[in-house]
């Protein structure tokens, strides 16, 4: 017996951030939607000193508005005032100031457990989103007009969607995206740092007042971005980047002795540094995939560029092509065109591809020259950072690119409404 074709306009496959924010995005338009995710949705009821911060750049802030998510985000995020950058050993430094940049903060930061629990409330109150979970995409194929998809419920029940559009929002490890490679319809372009990551929440001895602190290192980037406080403990997220010996070297520390090491590398800026949470460790690289559109599939978040976290530009990135693909998809729907028509995706590769080639090449680039060991290179960057601190349109021209406005603005970053004319 044959298993009956369902049919939708939208197949998203990725329930993360970005697939959950863009079935959000087009809950409204009357279009057929439906995620799914491999995992099942389940909140984390209360706070714990371990929750992960995840920072949101002013023009991301402004796509939550536009999706009225942010009112739920607002009272439990942290907004950085400052951003102080520095290179470790050397005398460059400079500092930029929401105040200066005329926006109330240069981004703000929430934990991934707040904004989860933000999209899956707001997800449970769209019925016109058919969610999937937990289930897993296992083939699709494109046709004239369609893809046609088999997807496995958790029950081992098989069910085959034929959907105008396949969204892949998959994750850096995208199927979707590796089965374009292997077919020949996309390609990437890769880089290994051989660096990870360490991440984890420490307790300053000095409050953090709206800082956010990048410090360049001869092994990479180490970055503190504020938190709220939990049960009245102050906290800030820490990423500390490194090769892969000096990883294994922190991991097998003590907490004391993790942060004596971190401390000796960071300085004295936010005092005494009082305790460290659960650490874990991710190794780093830069993907890109040098077209987003292949047919009838897109690709968007990490399954179209997973970045180095320096100057955290990844999932700002991602919530950018949500932005201008919801923007274009409801603009076909209203017209009644083929949202997958290749005039439609051309439309949207068109506006994505300049902003993922060069923020991929800005961060790629940062990590390069400022683990660069000659002297000249070195004197070079510390030069170029006070300038930037002494030489104002130096100075906003990086504050831009951190707040995320830098090229042309979907509606959803200039404040408007997706459907107007």
């Amino acid at each position: 017996m044959s298993t009956a074709v369902q049919t939708c306009d939208v197949l998203i496959v990725g329930g993360g951030m970005a697939g959950t924010s863009l079935a959000l995005a087009l809950a409204p338009s009357g279009l057929r939607v439906v995620l799914v995710e491999t995992q099942p949705f389940v909140e984390q009821a209360t706070a714990a000193y371990d929750d992960r911060g995840i920072a949101l750049a002013w023009g991301s802030q402004r796509i939550l508005e536009g999706l009225g998510l942010w009112r739920d985000l607002a009272n439990e995020a942290t907004p950085i005032r400052q951003i102080h950058v520095s290179d470790a050993g050397h005398f460059g430094f400079t500092r930029l100031h929401a105040e200066e940049e005329g926006v109330p903060a240069l981004g703000q930061v929430v934990t991934g457990r707040i904004l989860g629990r933000a999209l899956h409330q707001a997800l449970q109150q769209q019925a016109g989103i058919q969610v999937l979970a937990p289930a897993k995409l296992i083939s699709f194929q494109q046709e004239d007009g369609a893809v046609t998809a088999e997807v496995v419920l958790e029950a081992g029940v098989t069910q085959v969607w034929q959907a105008t559009l396949l969204v892949a929002a998959d994750g850096g490890k995208s199927p979707i995206r590796q089965e374009l490679v292997a077919q020949g319809r996309i390609q990437i372009q890769q880089r290994e740092y051989d660096q990870h990551a360490i991440v984890a929440n420490v307790t300053p001895g000095k409050p953090h007042q709206n800082v956010a602190y990048e410090r360049f290192t001869d092994q990479g980037p180490l970055a503190f971005l504020p938190l709220a406080d939990v049960d009245g403990q102050p906290r800030m997220a820490l990423v500390w980047t490194g090769t892969a010996e000096r990883r294994d070297a922190l991991l097998g520390l003590s907490d004391a002795e993790f942060l004596m090491a971190l401390q000796d590398k960071f300085g004295g800026r936010l005092g005494r540094l009082l305790r460290v949470g659960m650490r874990k460790s991710y190794p780093l690289q830069m993907l890109r995939a040098e077209q987003s559109v292949a047919g009838r599939v897109v690709l968007i978040g990490n399954a179209a560029h997973t970045l180095h976290p320096v100057a955290g530009q990844g999932f700002n990135l991602g919530l950018r092509d949500v932005a201008w693909l919801v923007e274009i998809l409801r603009a076909a729907h209203v017209q009644q065109q083929d949202i997958a028509a290749a005039s439609v995706l051309q439309a949207y590769e068109q506006k994505r591809v300049g902003d993922q080639a060069r923020t991929a090449d800005f961060t790629d680039s940062l990590v390069r020259l400022f683990t660069h060991p000659a002297l000249p290179v070195r004197l070079g960057r510390s030069s170029g950072l006070l300038a930037m601190e002494l030489v104002a349109p130096l100075r906003h021209a990086l504050a831009k690119r951190n707040l995320g406005m830098n090229g042309p603005l979907p509606r959803l970053m200039r404040g408007l409404k997706l459907d107007a004319a």
